[in-house]
């Protein structure tokens, strides 16, 4: 008996050291360890003038010790208590500042050992720039100076960088920054006990509400968050390093100075916190200050977003998009709702935008009004602006020329959101007298619009002319075929020299220089060489195919490098994917992207697989259509079926994927995807589901581009869930989630209990929850190991699960 037991608990052991084994880190094959470790190619920062290239040279993943570091999440916001900054931050660890015109590439000197930047910001001129460095105690801002490529810390106080903007540019020798106002205070103590219950109430007043998270649960929250969001705004000249306090201490929002540099507006934020909205909708303050700090002006004092309306069309009733006109010295803008922010009553006008001049002092004057739901402005000079407005319910957009002085709109153009052929581009700017970007106006009263050049063709980046008074546009250049490159910075806008990023499927993204007026070659600023050779000799293809009704579709497809369709046969096929909802088939049909982009890689690409013997079809689209007076989602499981059906055939029919070997995946609305395909469907293998919401009765006031709620629409909420058909999901599902996902509606709970209803209806699925991880993965260590888990689960699963059969099977 007692050897028995012995054996029993020795056992027992075992099995425990082997799970215990099982749970660690691991990685995938070396070309993907290879690929998702590469250096990236550094990122750019023109000057105005175009004279330098600023070059940031990106970190590599963080550790998972970086991401395990202490962390507060409150009030929708997830800081570090150490230094006063945001905990999941993306650095640079390297700047190099490139002469354009001699080619001499210069080592910025004076930064800190083990850099950690972020923020860059150009100053009025362009002759310096600052940036951030997140040091492990405080965070210090440095400003570097073009001629000497040397960097001088600016701050004599930590900056605060929890909330919003923590710094900007007043002259070329003058900088604000926000000041840490509690920086090497004692935290306040955390009681021991509760002095009583949490309670909320409502007094019979909707107030219906988005399903945020990170929220403020406690009246220690509230401390908490107090104590580290509170900033001092201080000013810094930068020839002798004098500061002075602006102002006192507040929790800031946001701030930014006048073109004029007379004024400043801030944002702050006041009692009482929200339980249920994040800090961007908590009350706030906007007051116009001078540069002592004295209070010139309060412009509005707005309430909790609490109870506001939450429809995609609706607004708060209080001022909102309130800044600076950067046409002007000192006049400040803002947009008033006509009809009580619903966007869905009936109304003539829906917004009113006033401007109000502060040296004046006078009232509010009504600038001019919007028939939809006033959206952007553009400001260029006293006789040019351009004024966006839509609608989310018809998907329409309006691009309106507004003449500020008269306060006269005319449209330019109206399109649905989602026809991309018809956009006409975003304006080409300039610096004016104040060094702010305002729209460039030729001599010959024309503007410039870089846009996407969205076609037939895929994506072909372009350059045109708008003549504004006669409306006349004028193709000035557009990218050649078998190339994608876009207008970076139009350098000479009257003699047409502008800096483009030109890449093929061959050539890695770099710049160069182009002239209108000569038909010379471009001039190559940089010479980023491929980081990716794995990827070498792997084939990349825009395909189009069409589903069952008639809506062409597109995906991307990469097959590995030496594959023979004649000699090796299909291959086993991975879809990436995620749902997009339109109101209209032609415009879902649309074709998007660019057949000619290298290929880049991200942790979270489908891509890896091509090196592995795999078929990838990326980007597969998923349109979702609702015309007329139905909603897409109203036939939103019949669509996704006809979307993958068609997918798998377009791969079959070409004969390089196996139509009984093919798993499909996604991340967070691609996840939820996921789990319906295999809930209804059985054309697939295996499925990947990444940070999904699978449970709509989680998120009743709406999702994605659902704007109905549970209590209107609960069947389509519940036919939607895969969660509601847990019982039916035999297909093997890998679900992954991120322990601390901090993006509305999945939480990771969603990940959880789809597990369980899955493993308790006697599915084949298996749940990671990577640690320390929100809705978008960063640890090195979580990154190889969802991608050896997402390998493993292919191979088990997909390659090796035998070529017999067929996936033409019933849907439903």
């Amino acid at each position: 008996m007692k050897k028995l037991l012995f054996l029993v608990i020795a056992l027992g052991w075992q099995l425990f050291a082997f799970s215990q084994d099982d749970a660690r880190f691991q990685q995938p094959p070396k070309d993907i360890v290879d690929l998702v470790t590469a250096a990236p190619t550094p990122s750019v920062s023109f000057s105005g003038s175009g004279e330098y290239m600023v070059m940031l040279h990106r970190a590599s993943m963080p550790s998972i010790e970086e991401l395990a570091q202490p962390e507060y999440r409150i009030a929708g916001v997830r800081l570090n208590p150490a230094n006063f900054g945001g905990s999941r931050q993306t650095y640079f660890n390297a700047v190099q500042i490139k002469a354009l015109k001699t080619g001499q590439l210069i080592e910025v000197t004076g930064l800190p050992e083990g850099l950690r930047g972020s923020s860059l910001q150009w100053s009025p001129s362009h002759r310096h720039f600052a940036l951030l460095h997140y040091g492990a105690e405080c965070i210090d801002l440095y400003s570097i100076d073009m001629a000497t490529a040397r960097a001088k810390k600016i701050n004599s106080q930590p900056v605060n960088d929890v909330l919003g903007n923590c710094y900007a540019w007043i002259t070329d020798s003058t900088i604000l920054y926000k000041a840490a106002a509690n920086a090497g205070k004692k935290l306040p103590s955390k009681p021991v006990a509760p002095s009583g219950p949490v309670i909320q109430e409502s007094l019979g007043k909707a107030a219906a509400s988005r399903t945020y998270q990170d929220l403020i649960k406690t009246p220690y929250d509230e401390t908490l968050f107090t104590f580290y969001a509170t900033g001092q705004l201080i000013k810094v000249q930068l020839n002798n390093h004098l500061s002075e306090k602006i102002g006192g201490e507040a929790i800031y929002r946001s701030f930014s100075v006048a073109p004029n540099q007379a004024y400043l507006l801030v944002a702050t934020l006041e009692a009482p916190f929200s339980y249920l909205v994040p800090w961007s909708g908590f009350p706030t303050r906007y007051t116009v200050i001078d540069s002592t700090g004295k209070t010139i002006r309060t412009i509005a004092s707005n309430p909790s977003s609490e109870g506001a309306p939450i429809g995609f069309d609706d607004v708060p009733a209080a001022p909102r998009f309130i800044g600076w006109r950067e046409d002007q010295p000192a006049t400040i803008f803002y947009v008033q709702a006509l009809d009580k922010g619903l966007g869905k009553s009936a109304a003539d006008f829906r917004d009113d935008v006033y401007t109000i001049a502060i040296p004046t002092g006078g009232e509010p004057v009504l600038l001019t009004k919007t028939a939809l739901r006033f959206r952007d402005i553009e400001w260029g000079n006293e006789t040019t602006a351009l004024l966006y407005e839509g609608m989310n319910a018809t998907r329409t957009i309006r691009i309106n020329l507004l003449n500020p002085t008269t306060g006269k709109l005319q449209s330019l153009q109206e399109r649905s959101s989602n026809d991309l052929y018809k956009d006409l581009g975003q304006p080409v700017t300039t610096r004016n007298q104040y060094g702010r970007a305002v729209i460039q106006v030729l001599k010959n009263g024309s503007i410039l619009l870089t846009s996407t050049g969205a076609s037939a063709k895929g994506d072909l980046p372009l350059l045109r002319s708008l003549h504004l008074k006669s409306g006349a546009i004028k193709e000035l250049w557009r990218c050649e075929e078998g190339f994608y490159e876009y207008v970076v910075r139009v350098l000479d806008p009257e003699k047409g020299v502008f800096i483009t990023r030109r890449e093929s499927p061959t050539e890695t993204p770099n710049y160069f220089v182009r002239q209108l007026t000569r038909k010379t070659a471009p001039v190559a600023l940089t010479n980023f060489t491929n980081p990716y050779p794995q990827l070498t000799g792997i084939s990349k293809e825009k395909i189009s195919y069409k589903r069952a009704d008639g809506i062409d579709l597109t995906a991307t497809l990469y097959l590995p490098r030496g594959y023979d369709k004649t000699k090796d046969g299909p291959l086993p096929l991975l879809i990436w994917a995620y749902p997009r909802e339109y109101k209209s088939a032609a415009d879902a049909a649309q074709v998007r992207g660019s057949n000619y982009n290298f290929t880049t890689i991200s942790y979270g690409s489908p891509v890896f697989w091509a090196t592995q013997g795999y078929a990838v079809m990326d980007n597969a689209e998923m349109p979702i259509v609702g015309e007329g007076s139905k909603e897409p989602n109203d036939a939103f499981i019949p669509q996704l079926y006809l979307n993958a059906h068609a997918a798998i055939q377009a791969a079959a029919q070409r004969g390089v994927g196996d139509s009984t070997r093919v798993a499909v995946g996604g991340h967070s609305y691609g996840a939820f995807m996921t789990a319906n395909l295999l809930a209804h469907t059985k054309l697939f293998k295996a499925g990947i589901a990444r940070s999904g919401a699978y449970n709509r009765t989680l998120t009743p006031f709406g999702f994605q581009a659902e704007e109905r709620t549970y209590w209107q629409a609960p069947e389509v909420y519940y036919n939607m869930s895969p969660f509601s058909f847990a019982d039916r999901i035999k297909t093997p599902l890998l679900l992954i989630h991120g322990e601390m996902d901090n993006n509305p509606g999945t939480f990771p709970i969603q990940s959880e209990r789809m597990y369980n209803a899955i493993k308790g209806h006697g599915g084949i699925t298996r749940f990671v929850s990577l640690p320390y991880e929100s809705h978008g993965y960063a640890a090195k260590e979580n990154i190889l190991h969802m991608l050896w888990e997402q390998h493993q689960w292919l191979e088990k699963y997909v390659k090796n699960a035998g070529k017999a059969g067929s996936s033409e099977k019933k849907a439903f």
